[in-house]
């Protein structure tokens, strides 16, 4: 059974809801070791003095800024948790603002809440159906292990989920970017026409299990292998595509591709017909 990563109660007016957060999201990276080749023992990072060479115990560390080239501002530890964020139980809502007008670009990562108990399973309820009959999403700051977050809660497959979201200061403006267009140019109807074609071709539901992580799987079935003492079959190298130079060849050429690749994968609709 999951484990709640945190409880406290979201708060907006006079109400508040007491509330579990779970974890929502997980990562499925193949971690890796570094090992010596010549003995397989592991490698190690330590801590080491530029000066001396010498590992230096954990004590004897403290945090340095570094103002100017060479020169630093230092904390101790104790300095730096006594400016932490004091850790609340609360996630103060400031705006209910529209879900439509939160950019994806702010949220970093996201939770399940859970009502905390029956005394909070009505308000729970009560802010769920709210939110989702106002298609709103409440905006608030909330301190999880000693740091401090913007944070938004939403509607999301009948319940409510929080995302901790970055703050302005921390999305890069388009205009800070070298080489994102700082103007837009208006295509030909012609070229417009067919992209468009191509989009409408490839259109389709969003169906998040239909995609799947080829490079990890293949990675593991290797690991696989090689822990079994299998021999590993190297893939065939792909044959070269032709060089399309011209865009409106090209776009006829994927829309074509598209419109075959849609004719040999009938739609549930079609199938439904046939076997009936």
């Amino acid at each position: 059974m999951a484990r709640p990563i945190w409880s406290g109660s979201i708060s907006f007016g006079l109400v508040n809801v007491p509330v579990k957060a779970y974890t929502a999201v997980r990562d499925h990276d193949v971690h890796f070791h570094q090992l010596d080749k010549e003995s397989g023992s592991r490698i190690r990072n330590r801590k080491v003095s530029d000066d001396t060479g010498e590992e230096v115990d954990t004590d004897d560390i403290e945090m340095g800024f570094e103002v100017s080239k060479g020169k630093y501002v230092t904390f101790d530890p104790d300095e730096l948790k006594a400016l932490r964020p004091a850790s609340t139980r609360m996630i103060e809502v400031t705006d209910f603002v529209a879900l439509a007008d939160v950019d994806p670009i702010y949220y970093e990562r996201t939770y399940w809440l859970g009502p905390d108990g029956d005394a909070g399973a009505k308000a729970y309820q009560l802010l769920l159906a709210a939110m989702e009959d106002r298609e709103r999403v409440a905006i608030g700051t909330v301190v999880v292990r000693n740091k401090q977050y913007l944070t938004a809660i939403r509607p999301l497959d009948g319940a409510l989920a929080m995302s901790t979201m970055r703050f302005a200061d921390e999305v890069v403006p388009r205009s800070q970017v070298d080489g994102v267009p700082s103007r837009r140019t208006k295509p030909d109807a012609k070229t417009l026409k067919m992209a468009a074609q191509l989009v409408d071709s490839l259109s389709a539901d969003w169906k998040p299990k239909q995609y799947k992580d080829t490079y990890t799987d293949e990675l593991r079935r290797r690991i696989k292998a090689k822990g079994s003492g299998k021999k590993i079959a190297e893939p065939e190298a792909p044959e070269p595509t032709r060089n399309v130079v011209d865009l409106m060849e090209a776009l006829q050429a994927s829309v074509n591709a598209a419109k075959g690749k849609r004719r040999k994968t009938p739609t549930r609709k079609a199938a439904t017909r046939r076997s009936a």
